[in-house]
């Protein structure tokens, strides 16, 4: 358990914040060019980024299982349930004593064993997007050569707010997905230059999720943890 929650924590969990946040700012348009590139390379750019935010955009619900690790190869499991518009929980099992969750206003990491909540504005990141679809998101995005015509590895940074660090997301065509496109994973850098990789599986779209699965019982308020 403690061995679970030091990894969770702290650093990891900010890292997992930026990775959440910059998956879910790609579900306004982005089509940023970072540098003068030919027209046409341009173009197909613009098309593939297109391509991967319409299939974000297709998504209602989904729930996937997830591992994540860290640079020294320490790796957690658990599920991600994500519902539109911005809601999103990362479950680390029943016996884990942390959630990170978002009910769609603000991002929490839930820390049951010491009955501590930290709380993120998700106007005050790139999830604010969700909230406010005349933000300009093209600033955000770039896509990077694979050399797959397979693989789509879309860079996500906003450069007013450095802290986020830089995220990788990899989405693979997968014509059973929505949009023909599924995220696998992505790899995100914080400022720190600490790196963690969340890896997606066993995705089911389109499934019931209940609103109760992005709220929590604020351990402050409370000594028992809800089973």
């Amino acid at each position: 358990m403690t061995m679970l929650k030091n990894f969770i924590s702290s650093r990891l969990a900010r890292v997992t914040i930026a990775g959440v946040a910059g998956a879910l700012a790609l579900t306004l348009p982005v089509a940023a060019p970072f540098g003068a590139v030919p027209a046409a390379n341009a173009q197909t750019n613009a098309a593939d980024l297109d391509r991967a935010v319409a299939a974000l955009r297709a998504i209602s619900t989904m729930r996937a299982d997830f591992s994540q690790t860290d640079r020294a190869g320490n790796v957690a499991y658990g599920t991600m349930t994500l519902k539109r518009p911005g809601k999103i929980r990362f479950d680390y099992g029943k016996d884990a004593d942390l959630l990170v969750v978002s009910n769609g206003r603000s991002l929490y990491m839930v820390d049951y064993e010491v009955n501590q909540v930290e709380r993120w504005p998700i106007r005050k990141s790139p999830l604010g997007a969700l909230l406010d679809p005349n933000r300009d998101m093209k600033k955000y995005g770039k896509l990077n050569p694979t050399g797959n015509p397979d693989v789509l590895s879309i860079e996500v940074r906003d450069p007013d707010r450095p802290e986020f660090g830089v995220i990788n997301l990899i989405f693979v065509r997968n014509s059973r997905a929505p949009g023909g496109l599924e995220l696998t994973h992505w790899v995100a850098l914080d400022a720190q230059n600490y790196r963690t990789t969340v890896r997606l599986s066993n995705h089911r779209y389109g499934i019931s999720v209940a609103e109760s699965a992005f709220e929590f019982r604020d351990p402050r308020r409370s000594s028992r943890r809800p089973r």
